[in-house]
């Protein structure tokens, strides 16, 4: 309790349950939120039963559907980390709809830090895929290059619906947040991959064990990768990866971030390895 609570939205997912871990162990009290449903209660004891969380976890119910659901979690907090996102690859809802739902839950939750007058720093999760259709043709890309939705949707791009929530969500978070003075941080992660503390297999964690673009290394090279790292999956070498025709590879660039002293702890191998090794502690391999 002594650094103070800090507010973490979307606690059942990658991304949040780490960052709960991790506040934890630093001497933080952590609010959290997660999704309550009407037919079942979400077993969150992996959450629960993490160093300190009986005394420093607070868990609350919230909805981005019901964006004032999320005040109660925030008050009396010094920052907030705002994670939770609407999901949506398989289009089941407009994208309109969607993103208006993201926006103003977003947005509704940033007047709530404001209203707390406790919150100092909101940090908010973007996406790689923010930057990634500028439709320019960069070779490196960072925080000046914004995805441009008109460009997006000309491409008929699957997961369109996410990537332009994400980048029209953002961009209204750091237009809310300088007209009104509050200190917000956005990191645009790529595809993240290693260990988790869920009980089932995150979705990116998933996907990269055929693909991952936090190094420099092609599509083409995976199978190879893969094959070499890890012979006893017998990784195809006829994969689709190897019949993928990169017209333009391009990279994410980590140089705001260095600047900032942040330093890469963990490679590939390491990511693959330990995540290979959650998998089987699972029973999911």
């Amino acid at each position: 309790m002594e650094k103070g609570v800090v507010c973490v939205t979307g606690g059942t997912g990658y991304v949040a349950s780490w960052l709960i871990m991790r506040l934890l162990q630093q001497g933080y009290a952590v609010n959290t939120t997660v999704r309550s449903h009407p037919d079942q209660k979400k077993d969150v004891s992996y959450l629960t039963n993490l160093p300190g969380a009986s005394e420093r976890l607070r868990i609350f119910n919230a909805d981005l559907d019901r964006p004032e659901s999320f005040s109660d979690s925030i008050q009396g907090c010094v920052g907030v980390f705002h994670v939770a996102h609407n999901i949506d690859f398989e289009g089941k809802e407009d994208e309109e709809t969607n993103t208006k739902k993201s926006i103003d839950a977003t947005i509704s939750i940033l007047q709530a830090c404001l209203d707390s007058k406790t919150v100092k720093r909101v940090v908010y999760t973007s996406s790689g895929s923010t930057v990634m259709y500028s439709g320019k043709d960069l070779s490196v890309l960072d925080e000046t290059t914004w995805t441009d939705v008109d460009y997006l949707k000309s491409r008929k791009t699957l997961g369109e619906s996410y990537y332009i929530s994400k980048t029209s969500t953002e961009r209204a978070a750091l237009e809310f947040a300088e007209t009104h003075g509050l200190e917000l941080v956005t990191v645009i992660p790529t595809f993240i991959h290693g260990p988790f503390i869920t009980p089932h297999c995150p979705g990116s964690v998933h996907t990269l064990m055929t693909m991952i673009f936090a190094v420099d290394i092609t599509l083409e090279e995976f199978p190879r990768f893969l094959s070499q790292r890890y012979p006893e999956y017998n990784v195809s070498s006829n994969s689709f990866l190897k019949n993928v025709k990169e017209s333009k590879i391009f990279k994410l660039s980590s140089k705001k971030l260095l600047d900032t002293g942040f330093k890469y702890k963990y490679g590939l191998e390491q990511m693959y390895d330990d995540a290979i090794d959650c998998c089987k502690q699972k029973g999911l391999l």
